[in-house]
């Protein structure tokens, strides 16, 4: 959005529901009238709805439901996440593009959204299924002073600013929400976020990171692929109303940047209350498919400081486990 089109936009909601005539933006903005009908012209290609009768000035009706940076920015209560927004209508990956930027020396917290993804991934390679103008689609560049055998815990502080951000979001219809390790957050068991993230080190420092986060908002159950229908919802399909896309990213970032500050000037000690609460895997049986494509089955008996997955076998034998898909046996019964 250029600067011009940015003023008129934030003149136009100054007096919302009111209209402004062009005169008035014109001596306001100190730029001409065929200027401000050129910037209206413009907001209205973005989606804008601005009514304009002749003589009666601009009214500023509504805002599309795109997660444009000047949107989310407004009134954002962050220091440092999500200064800077890269939008795309459509992009591969919001990872890639931001990994990009990255390596050109973006400054943390750096986010790139986007409203559809055409190549997106999940962990262990798996594609991300991204429907248009639906969810949230965000990539987020971290610097963050820490070594690689602890950065997994970066995803479990992601995690934390999701589940916190739903249950903020739904109140008690959240009732049924949890962290399933080591990137899901869930209601009622299904999953509704999923969090991805890809390093870049130096020797046994990372010099950066890109945090991806994507959260089922408005998608409807029925336009999942069948595949994912029985293990997959979204948050209008669970509480059944929509999901204001915009103050939901906008509350994400304040709740990540919290979220890593604390990681970063404690780690993850310090956030385990806070991943504790929403944790219900503890003393559950499960079955865990490593990378290497063998599985393991025993009972959760924590996390790790590092962020691995603590797994008991019958044996007695206590395994950590750093990455892996999860699937809780339901039927088995729990450790006493």
């Amino acid at each position: 959005m250029s600067e011009g089109a940015r003023r008129v936009l934030e003149s136009l909601r100054e007096v919302t529901g009111e209209a402004c005539s062009g005169e008035e933006l014109s001596n306001q903005l100190g730029i001409s009238r065929a200027q401000v009908w050129k910037h209206v012209s413009a907001l209205r290609k973005r989606g804008y709805t601005i009514e304009g009768d002749p003589g009666g000035g601009y009214r500023l009706i509504s805002a599309p439901d795109k997660l444009y940076a000047d949107e989310i920015t407004r009134g954002l209560k962050t220091q440092w996440l999500g200064r800077r927004i890269e939008h795309f209508d459509e992009t591969d990956s919001t990872n890639r593009v931001a990994a990009d930027l990255a390596r050109e020396g973006a400054a943390r917290g750096t986010a790139v959204i986007a409203e559809s993804q055409t190549a997106g991934r999940g962990r262990l390679g798996r594609s991300f299924f991204s429907p248009p103008q639906t969810n949230l689609y965000t990539s987020i560049v971290l610097r963050p002073h820490l070594d690689t055998a602890s950065a997994p815990t970066l995803l479990l502080a992601a995690g934390i600013a999701v589940a916190e951000t739903v249950l903020e979001e739904l109140g008690e219809e959240a009732a049924e929400l949890e962290i399933k390790w080591p990137n899901d957050v869930l209601l009622a068991g299904l999953k509704t976020s999923g969090i991805l993230m890809e390093l870049d080190a130096e020797g046994n420092r990372v010099s950066h990171a890109v945090l991806g986060i994507g959260v089922n908002l408005n998608v409807g159950r029925d336009e999942f692929p069948e595949e994912f229908r029985n293990r997959a919802t979204s948050l209008r399909a669970h509480s059944g109303r929509l999901i204001d896309r915009v103050a939901f990213t906008s509350r994400l970032f304040e709740i990540l940047e919290d979220v890593l500050d604390e990681h970063e000037k404690g780690g993850f000690d310090c956030l385990r209350p806070r991943f504790d609460a929403h944790f219900h895997m503890l003393g559950r049986r499960i079955t865990v498919a490593e990378i290497s494509g063998q599985s393991v089955e025993g009972i959760a008996a924590g996390v790790a400081p590092n962020g691995a997955l603590l797994l008991e076998r019958s044996s007695g034998e206590r395994l950590e486990l750093l990455a892996g898909d999860v699937t809780i046996c339901k039927d088995a019964p729990s450790k006493e």
